[in-house]
């Protein structure tokens, strides 16, 4: 049985497969901060509000004034955000909001709508200001596509990780995000989520490997859709197979798939889970089963914004002097 099913060339959106929807990779080395969180530098010859050339080595998104991405609707999906470098300033239609990053992650259940900003704010002034990001876009079944929004923290102290050491004494580490590995489980997901029910298989790892580093990772049953994005790096081999780095492979999922790293640290990001087998009609960022379900989704937003913005800015972002926190639609406050 062959371990590679399928291979193709990584660009800044990844194709996944069902249940995952997508995801988006952003990987930016912003200027020194303004005092103002947006970037010490002239924002001249950029098109604001669709700023997606990598100028410079960075980009404005759909911020003006502060990277990021201005308020906007999500319906019928879920979206967990994996912030290694840098800082995401949350802000949602609920009247929640936060601050997460270097490490953290959210996993936020859109269900029947909801709006939200995702900035990128400046808070370094001495130094460039790095940003890795990654927003995996996670399918609902039927069944839950119109179930309360929701969002939860996962932050760096308490997501796993495992270092496995090899016969030369040679690391990889994996950070558990969802799912298990070597009998260690991540944290918990959102509650209505596909991933909340331990048979759908969902497993979310980024895996980090010394040069030389060799590390299996061990098979799951038939059936299950399991991708390895390999996005930082030089080469590996996959059972004998040499892969450049910036490629996703669709993986078999019912043999254990032997990995050995190359010359230069390498790391990926692993999907894997359940297929929901169900129709798939997307629009933007409304995820439903059908024609009709959408132009009912755009409706409804069109009639209630769902909810409408509470914040006094759609690239709202939260004062200077803050750290990170996360205070949820309930009134209740984390801060770290």
């Amino acid at each position: 049985m062959k371990p590679i099913l399928n291979i193709q060339k990584l660009g800044s959106q990844w194709q996944t497969q069902d249940p995952f929807l997508f995801c988006a990779y952003h990987h930016d080395v912003f200027p020194k901060g303004d005092g103002n969180l947006g970037p010490k530098a002239s924002l001249e010859g950029r098109s604001l509000g669709h700023d997606f050339q990598g100028k410079d080595g960075w980009n404005m998104y759909h911020g003006t004034k502060i990277p990021g991405f201005p308020s906007h609707p999500h319906k019928g999906f879920e979206t967990v955000t994996i912030v290694e470098k840098g800082l995401v300033d949350h802000s949602d239609s609920l009247g929640a909001a936060g601050r997460f990053g270097e490490g953290d992650v959210q996993w936020m259940t859109a269900g029947k709508g909801v709006m939200h900003s995702e900035m990128f704010p400046m808070l370094k002034e001495e130094e460039k200001n790095e940003l890795l990001l990654f927003q995996i876009w996670l399918n609902l079944p039927k069944q839950s596509k119109h179930v309360p929004a929701h969002f939860k923290m996962m932050w760096h102290e308490d997501i796993p990780v495992h270092k496995n050491t090899d016969e030369s004494g040679k690391v990889s580490q994996i950070k558990v995000i969802s799912g298990n590995f070597a009998n260690i489980p991540g944290p918990a997901p959102a509650p209505d989520s596909w991933a909340a029910d331990p048979s759908h298989e969902v497993q979310i790892w980024l895996i980090h490997m010394e040069p030389g580093a060799k590390l299996t990772i061990p098979k799951s049953i038939a059936g299950v859709n399991r991708t390895l994005f390999y996005y930082s790096g030089e080469n590996m081999e996959i059972d004998g197979n040499s892969v450049p780095v910036s490629h996703g492979m669709d993986l078999s999922a019912d043999i254990a798939i032997n990995l050995v790293n190359g010359e230069k640290p390498s790391s990926f990001l692993f999907l894997q889970g359940k297929p929901l087998n169900e129709k798939v009609v997307q629009h933007g960022p409304f995820v439903m089963n059908s024609n009709e379900e959408i132009q009912e989704a755009v409706g409804e937003f069109q009639r209630t914004q769902f909810g409408g913005w509470p914040w006094p800015e759609y690239e709202h972002t939260h004062p200077k002097e803050r750290g990170r926190f996360a205070i949820h639609a309930d009134g209740r406050e984390e801060v770290k």
